[in-house]
Parts: structure tokens; sequence; C-alpha cells
């Protein structure tokens, strides 16, 4: 711990104004850690395709595993991590994905004659979900616990920064890896990522002085209020009594961000296919793209976290970014479905349209997540941040698996519509603001 303390009134005790920055330094590498394995390995698509003998059918369950092992495993991690604390769920979290990882490059990566069914591969990638599952609330929780309302979408924008950032690495790593060396290779880079990740958090992850329960500064808001401005320290704000689990706000929030991830995870998990089978781009250029997506989102959440943050308008910058997905999208479609069937020639249009979409549709998650916690309030993050990530991963589970037919009836225009209209679908599902004057948080007024 620094030496620089700051004192914080309402009971949080003492919180180090330096040693924050390494909390947050260590939930953005634990996320960047395991964002490299669900986020990168389905870049690898072509490989996995070709390396495990697999029809796109078979490539869709398998990249679905991941979703659905870290969706099933969300909210239990997410209550134990309100029980136990943060350290010790993601110590345990990231050891125990680090050794999933490992196993899958000791038994499950194909080697000259040897393939491993597709069994044995989407038994594992369900395990690196269930196990990987733990990095995302106790690391959201922790980071709430010692930043203040004010810079939490800031700090919670950078945290979630490391899914994009993580998932470029990936993106431009785990491809020549996979093709060169062998998925072995990629596993094994994995693995050491997350174990390496555990070695910090041991070293520098501890809760603030007196963090068991609420302070003042993540009061609840005024059901129905925007977050831009909760609780600030001394004020009258009431920390929340309802469970996460039976709050309507919290779910709607979470259910919207489920819709709006769609399109993102389209991106994510066949955006490689699209490239390769539609616009005949080569490797580097497929890897490029979906790093160059990667890297956007990444910008555009920590400038969207410090932008709310400043402005007050959490509700209404989630509303703008499901309009502008959706209407991104549909020009993709729109595009795909004039192009006729594969244009080598429109490649660079191709790209250009999915990192542009890719990077809306993955701008809105810090700020989405700092609602959910700001909501719950700290003490009850963990569960909060689960609800929305469970949703999330669902969407994780079940895009992959919905693409196959989609592409079997209508090919990609259709992929891409449907992408369109679960954005469009996320934009009445988020709550609105209310009318600016008409509902106060904690004598803040609230900024729509």
């Amino acid at each position: 711990m620094g030496n620089k303390a700051v004192a914080v009134s309402g009971g949080a005790g003492e919180r180090t104004a330096s040693h924050r920055w390494k909390v947050l330094g260590v939930g953005f590498a634990a996320n960047a850690s395991f964002s490299a394995a669900f986020s990168g390995i389905p870049t690898t698509a072509v490989f996995l395709r070709s390396g495990y003998h697999l029809g796109n059918d078979g490539l869709g369950l398998v990249l679905g595993m991941l979703g659905l092992g870290i969706a099933v495993s969300e909210l239990p991690w997410g209550l134990l991590t309100d029980r136990w604390g943060d350290r010790r769920v993601l110590l345990l979290g990231l050891l125990s994905t680090a050794a999933a990882l490992a196993g899958l490059a000791l038994f499950v990566a194909p080697s000259g004659a040897h393939v491993p069914s597709v069994t044995m591969l989407a038994a594992g990638l369900l395990l690196v979900g269930l196990l990987g599952g733990s990095v995302n609330g106790s690391s959201g929780r922790a980071v709430m616990a010692w930043f203040r309302e004010g810079e939490r979408g800031l700090a919670m924008s950078i945290r979630q920064t490391a899914v994009p950032a993580g998932g470029g690495l990936g993106a431009l790593l785990l491809p020549a890896l996979a093709s060169r060396f062998g998925f072995a290779s990629a596993y094994t880079l994995l693995a050491l990522a997350c174990a390496i990740t555990a070695l910090f958090a041991w070293r520098w992850l501890h809760e603030p002085t007196h963090a068991g329960a609420d302070d003042a500064r993540a009061v609840r808001p005024v059901r129905g209020a925007a977050t831009g401005g909760a609780g600030a320290p001394g004020t009258s704000g009431q920390p929340a009594k309802v469970s996460p689990l039976r709050d309507i706000g919290i779910w709607r929030v979470a259910l919207a961000a489920g819709a709006l991830c769609v399109p993102q995870l389209a991106v994510v998990t066949f955006g490689t296919v699209f490239l390769h089978d539609f616009g005949r781009a080569g490797v580097l250029a497929i890897s490029a793209t979906m790093a160059a997506v990667q890297a956007g989102a990444a910008i555009a959440r920590v400038w969207s976290g410090s932008w709310t943050d400043r402005r007050g308008n959490r509700r209404a910058y989630m509303r703008a970014c499901s309009l502008l997905t959706a209407v991104l999208f549909a020009l993709l479609a729109l595009a795909t479905a004039l192009a006729g069937s594969h244009h080598a020639a429109l490649t660079a249009l191709f790209a250009a349209m999915v990192v542009l979409g890719g990077v809306s549709a993955s701008a809105w998650h810090g700020v989405a997540f700092t609602e959910l916690a700001t909501l719950a309030g700290t003490s009850r993050a963990g569960t909060a941040l689960a609800i929305g990530n469970t949703c999330v991963f669902l969407t994780l589970f079940l895009t992959p698996l919905a693409i196959p037919p989609l592409l079997s009836v209508g090919s990609w225009p259709l992929v891409w519509a449907v992408a369109s209209a679960c954005a469009l679908l996320a934009l009445p599902v988020f709550p609105r603001a209310p009318l600016k004057g008409k509902v106060r948080t904690a004598g803040v007024c609230d900024a729509a």
C-alpha cells in the first residue's frame, strides 16, 4: 500500500489514493488475460475448422461453449465474491483458468494424426468458461470499492477496455500461433497470461479498509434516476437494501446489454469466417481487421466512461449506442445483399464496415457495468455485475449457435439483419433517464 491516504466519510475508512491504480491495473490485466481466451480463440475460427475437422455447425457449438460456461457460472461467482471478497475469488479463478488452459494444451490440441473429438474440445472450452467467469464480477467489485462516484465511469470503462485489448492481442497472436505452431502454443500462451496475472493479484489486490459496507459514495440513486451523480460524500443518500436479483432496473440494463451484445459477438465469433469466406480476405487482413475492432472498442470505452462521468448521461449514451449499432449493421446487411456472392474487390469495404459496427456494438460496456454497480451499491456490486455478465455471456453462447442456421437460410445479409434487429430491440429495454429536474439523487440534479 502507498503512503498517501485519503479519509472518506460515511464509514468507508481510509483509502490509499495511489494504490487504487494498482487495483485497477490488476482488474485490467485479469480481464485482458481472460478476454484473450474468450475473444481471441474465436479469431482462430478458420484454423479451428481445419485443425479439428469441424463444419460450421460444430464450430458454432464449440465457440458457444465458452459463452455458456461463463453465463452459467457468473451468478454463483458473483454471489461468492460478495461473500468471500474480491481477492480470494479472483485468485482462485485465475489459477484454475490457467490450469484448464494448460490442460487444453496438453490433451486437447491437434497433433499430427491425432485430432481430438468435438466433444473433448467443447468440454474443455466449457470448463475454461466456467472457471474464467470468476474474473468479471470480482475485478469489477474491486474497482468499484476503490474509486468514488464521479470517477467510477472512467475506472470501470478502463477495466472494461481490457476486454477488447485482450481480444485484440488474441486476434493478433493466436491465429498466427495456431497456424504455424499448432493450438498447443496458443493455449499455453493464454495459460501463462492468467498465471502471471494471478501473481500480481496476490501482490496488489487488497480491499480498502472497512470496505465491507456501502459507503456514502456508493449510495443507490432514487429508482429511475440516472446515475451520473449519485451520492457524494456526506450526503443523505441511502445504501441499497433491495437484492439485485429483485431489482427491475438492474434486470432492464442487463437484458438490454445482452441484446446489444448480439451484433458485437456476431463480429467476434464469425467475423473472421465472413471476411474469409465472403470477402476472400487473407490471414493478415483478417487479423488486422479483428485487431482494429478491438482497439477501436478499447478507445471508445475509455472515452465513453470519461464523457458520461462528466455529463451524467449513462442511460442516454447506452440508448444512443443501440440505435447507432442497429443502423450500421443494417447497412452491412444491405451491402452484402447488393454485393451478391463473393467479392474480393469489396474486401476493404466489408472490413471497414465490420470495424465500425463492431466498435459501436462494444463501446457501451464500461458505462453499462458502471450503471449496474452503482444501482446495486458496492457491497452488492458482485451480484449486480454477475447478472449483467450472465446476460452478456448467454448471448455469447447463443449467437454462434444461431449463425450457422441463418447462413443456411439467408446467407450473410440475414445474419447482419438479425444483428441489427437485436441492437434495435435493446433501445426500448434500456431504461430512460427521467426529465431533468424531476428527480434528484442525494441533492444532485439528474442529467438526461
